[in-house]
């Protein structure tokens, strides 16, 4: 456990600011509503935190489009508010984790104002600019990542820029020194001030192929509404000319040394699954989302251990894996894998699954209290702008009617995911005071039960689920810092897995089965002693022979 890093051992915990806790009572979340509920946090059990975007942003993409990488958006508060909640965090042994977002800013950016005022203008190359093709339109056929074209004229300049998101999102272009300055000293600007890191945003995108050659899939792109349609192969031959082009394993070296220049083992996470991010294990990215395992419909024994065969035995020499099964960009983790039957008993396993397994885990806010997917009743609504982009798509080339392509971005926006924390059940759940019209609705079921305050005093609730697993984390070394073995013996409806290292062994059985189950002991020597049960077991007791598990049931003993 020593000679593990903070990073390996750690449990992070995401927070979308604007969603989090309302410290003014305007109905947005801020940095002193966040302060304000760090105790909650270091009592949770978590040890960091990353934090969504937090600066200065039209919020077209909620945050993802940057107005000043180096401030704060006045609804959160002041540069001044961030460093208290900072200096707060790191007096409770929280390590904080910015969203560095790479590959674009906003259009609204003072960059992008002074690139586009002229082709002469000084930073006209700090973004991505090309003539008309030669019979006129735009420079190629490339799309947008959110649907439509990646080129949006500018008719004062007669060029077009590039944008891999929406056109109000302008691509930073890398391969300008003066740009590249830039970011880095906005990225010094936050390691100054102490932050433990950054997770980066969208990586793959950052370098497009410089010779702008076409995409060679065949498919009716006027017709195409959203890219997520397409299969991987589809989807992989729209792109490829779009990402994970040449310069970027470079870059991210670059960054690294740059953070590895700083004290207190800053780290490194990319919003990607490519394991090649980790160069050779010590000179890129510390930490690279194990996205494979959470694409699943349905999360089933068979599809976790083939991907914990696969990313493992994958990992670069001296990488260290991490595992997620939600974030701001997914639905939740309640709604996405719930059956309606087992809800509750399947968000215990398949937090037992996240903290049992080899790697970092992170963690969405409010799935300790199982937070579920927002209803939203009306496109009014709706503050994903990527989604109301699909849905004129929707409603315009892909020829829906309005009623139809209403239901579908409901259905799908990201916002669902993105409602205000319940802390209790009164009017607004204790996000902001009564009366006040928060930015997305509370969910009601924040009057039924899920909320911090109906399950603080209650062990038994999904929160004392996750308190006592992260204490069980923290206090068993084996589910830190022991190596993964699979015991594909153990059934079709278990997952049972060993955890040797740090001078001690763990079995850890896990029943995704909605009936019983039985695992044979013998492979593992026969006995244990159990050490947690999610059901009804005295830890302490020998568990000898054949383990019966229960519908769901959680199980870590340790071996000897």
């Amino acid at each position: 456990m020593e000679s593990l890093r903070w990073w390996q051992r750690a449990v992070f915990y995401q927070i979308y600011p604007r969603s989090f806790a309302d410290g003014n009572g305007d109905g947005i979340g801020d940095f002193v509503g966040m302060a304000a509920r760090l105790d909650y946090l270091r009592e949770l059990g978590v040890d960091a935190l990353w934090l969504s975007p937090h600066y200065p942003s039209p919020f077209l993409d909620c945050g993802y489009d940057i107005t000043d990488y180096t401030g704060v958006a006045p609804e959160y508060g002041t540069l001044d508010d961030f460093a208290a909640f900072l200096r707060e965090a790191h007096a409770r042994g929280l390590r904080v984790i910015l969203d560095l977002v790479l590959n674009h800013s906003s259009d609204q950016h003072p960059w992008f104002v002074e690139s586009r005022a002229g082709r002469d203008s000084p930073k006209r190359d700090w973004y991505v600019w090309r003539d008309p093709a030669p019979g006129g339109g735009p420079p190629n056929n490339w799309t947008s990542i959110f649907g439509g074209p990646a080129w949006t004229l500018d008719p004062a300049t007669g060029q077009y820029y590039y944008h891999a998101f929406l056109k109000e999102q302008p691509d930073l272009n890398w391969r300008s020194p003066a740009l590249k300055a830039a970011m880095w000293d906005a990225a010094r600007f936050w390691l100054d001030l102490g932050v433990d890191g950054f997770r980066l945003d969208a990586i793959a995108t950052i370098f497009e192929d410089p010779e702008l050659r076409d995409h060679d899939l065949d498919l009716d792109m006027d017709a195409l509404v959203d890219v997520n349609t397409l299969t991987p192969e589809q989807y992989e031959r729209l792109m490829g000319r779009q990402s994970k082009q040449p310069g970027l394993h470079e870059l991210m070296r670059e960054l690294r040394a740059l953070v590895d220049a700083y004290p207190g083992d800053r780290v490194l996470v990319g919003e990607d699954d490519d394991l090649t991010f980790h160069g050779s294990g010590e000179d890129e990215l510390h930490l690279v989302f194990n996205f494979p395992l959470m694409r699943a419909r349905r999360l089933t024994p068979g599809h976790v251990r083939a991907n914990q065969a696969l990313r493992l035995a994958a990992l670069p020499a001296g990488a260290w894996p991490c595992n997620t099964l939600g974030n701001h960009d997914s639905p939740r983790v309640w709604s996405r894998y719930g059956d309606g039957a087992h809800d509750a008993a399947l968000a215990r396993l398949h937090l037992a699954l996240l903290l049992t397994l080899k790697g970092t885990p992170f963690l969405y806010y409010g799935e300790e209290i199982g937070m579920a997917d927002l209803q939203l009743g009306a496109l009014e609504q709706v503050r994903d702008m990527a989604a109301l982009h699909r849905y004129a798509r929707l409603v315009g080339r892909g020829g829906v009617a309005p009623e139809a392509a209403t239901r579908i971005t409901l259905a799908t926006t990201r916002d669902r995911c993105r409602g205000p924390m319940q802390w209790g059940a009164g009017p607004n759940a204790g996000f902001s005071p009564p009366g006040v019209a928060t930015w997305l609705p509370v969910h009601p079921n924040a009057q039924a039960g899920v909320s911090v305050a109906a399950q603080a005093g209650d062990p038994g609730s999904l929160l004392g689920f996750y308190r006592r697993m992260l204490a069980l984390r923290r206090a068993t070394p084996a589910l830190v810092a022991g190596d993964y073995e699979d015991l594909p013996e153990a059934g079709q409806g278990c997952l049972a897995f060993l955890r040797r290292g740090a001078g001690q062994a763990c079995l850890v059985a896990l029943s995704f089965a909605a009936d019983a189950q039985a695992l044979d002991l013998g492979p593992v020597g026969g006995r244990a002693r159990l050490r947690f049960a999610s059901a009804g077991r005295a830890e302490g007791g020998l568990v000898e022979g054949e383990l019966a598990l229960g519908p769901f049931e959680v199980v870590v003993a340790e071996l000897g």
